[in-house]
């Protein structure tokens, strides 16, 4: 295997080329947005949008973070059930968080066809699948609750779960169709190309290095040069660092790791026939799709740990694929998630002016859209109110740094035990 990228593959096949941004930080803007992934860029692009001076601040390249390493599945909803959701929000304020991201497959999608983003899109939705009996009782659950709030969302029964993925392993599964595929890096560059397109800068190779209040607003101290913004947004989540001391102690931080097959060509036909993703039940859970060349990229909780992952990784496609045989990976990587307690999002308030929207649990595509066009919003004249989470302090999580070994060791011994 010989990855030619240090991000993802999907930095080597994207149809968007890499953005190149402005080598320097100077002068005064509306809002400075720290992180190229997709809240910042979204922000930025709905931003200017509305008036806004907007600058950009990238410490690597756009979608060097998450978005240029997850999994490439746009889903409708959160981590957690609609009822859970609602549960711990409320009544009004979770039924309007799950109608607004329900919707947010459909937003991303008409993104990428207003702007034209070059991210192979494929809208057939994604497949949630029971990995055993207890999985499907968790998918009936969500099931009935999709289907009083009327979501085109179907369970299947476990031999059309077989027919769907192309194996009979699976216990059954729920078919989003509001949900679909995409290159998230492709997706990523999309949106900076969208951004700048409206006017907003984008500096990358720039590392924002602090954050100091200057009168009612503030400067923004960089390695190349210093910025002065009247609102700050950091769109860093899980990839936060120590600029603003605390905020990377608010989630526990976890890896996922994907390879990607050699194109299959019609070895694959059987495979994902209907092109959606997959993701299953399990505590330690693993994920599965096609790209647009014939790839299978699978993954799963965890770090990509060389020929252990490449071990695991052939025995899962032996198990669920046996026709298939051996196959060549050609390139593996992983990425980080930034997980929160009770899986639901934050948005932070660290200062007058200055948001940190962090913690999507895995799910970061639309909401990172959504939560971005919503910090354009509030910026731009809105009010907190209306924002799609009730604004919060930092609350560092305890033993986080604990948990996040816990989790390393855990996902390390299971690629182990199911690599053989």
């Amino acid at each position: 295997m010989n990855a030619s990228s240090a991000i993802s593959l999907w930095a080597d096949t994207a149809g968007e080329p890499e953005p190149h941004g402005a080598p320097a930080a100077s002068g005064a803007v509306d809002l400075a947005i720290i992180g190229g992934g997709y809240t910042g860029l979204s922000t930025a692009l709905h931003g200017a949008g509305r008036g806004l001076s907007c600058h950009v601040l990238e410490a690597k390249s756009i979608g060097h973070g998450g978005s240029g390493r997850n999994v490439g599945l746009v889903n409708a909803g959160l981590w957690l059930p609609p009822q859970d959701v609602r549960a711990k929000l409320g009544e009004a304020r979770g039924a309007a968080l799950i109608e607004l991201l329900g919707a947010g497959p459909e937003y991303v999608f008409d993104l990428i066809d207003r702007h034209r983003i070059d991210c192979e899109p494929v809208r057939t939705g994604t497949i949630h699948a029971a990995h055993a009996p207890g999985g499907l009782r968790d998918l009936e659950r969500r099931w009935a609750e999709w289907q009083r709030l009327g979501a085109p969302v179907e369970l299947l029964s476990a031999a059309e779960t077989a027919e769907r993925i192309g194996t009979a392993v699976f216990h059954g599964g729920l078919l989003d169709r509001r949900a679909g595929t995409i290159n998230p890096m492709g997706y990523a560059r999309g949106l900076a190309r969208a951004a700048k397109a409206a006017g907003a800068m984008i500096s990358t190779g720039v590392t924002a290095q602090s954050l100091k209040r200057d009168g009612a607003g503030w400067r923004v101290g960089t390695t190349k040069g210093s910025l002065r913004a009247k609102a700050v947004v950091i769109a860093t989540n899980a990839y936060s660092g120590d600029l603003w001391p605390g905020l990377r102690r608010t989630f526990t931080t976890i890896r996922f790791f994907q390879l990607a097959t050699e194109p299959l060509g019609e070895r694959a036909g059987p495979i994902l026939p209907g092109g959606q993703g997959i993701w299953d039940t399990g505590t330690i859970m693993f994920s599965l799709r096609r790209d647009a060349f014939g790839r299978l990229i699978i993954g799963s909780m965890g770090e990509m740990i060389g020929g252990l992952s490449e071990r695991w990784a052939r025995a899962m496609l032996r198990r669920l694929f046996p026709a298939l045989g051996p196959v060549r990976f050609e390139a593996g990587w992983h990425g980080e998630i930034a997980m929160t307690p009770d899986h639901l999002p934050r948005i932070l308030r660290l200062d007058a002016g200055l948001y940190a929207p962090v913690g999507y649990n895995g799910r970061g595509i639309s909401p990172g859209t959504l939560f971005g066009k919503a910090m354009a919003e509030l910026l731009s004249g809105g009010r907190e109110e209306a924002l799609p989470m009730p604004v919060t302090e930092m609350r560092p999580v305890r033993a986080g740094w604990l948990q996040s070994g816990f989790y390393r060791a855990a996902f390390a011994a299971n690629q182990l035990w199911r690599g053989f």
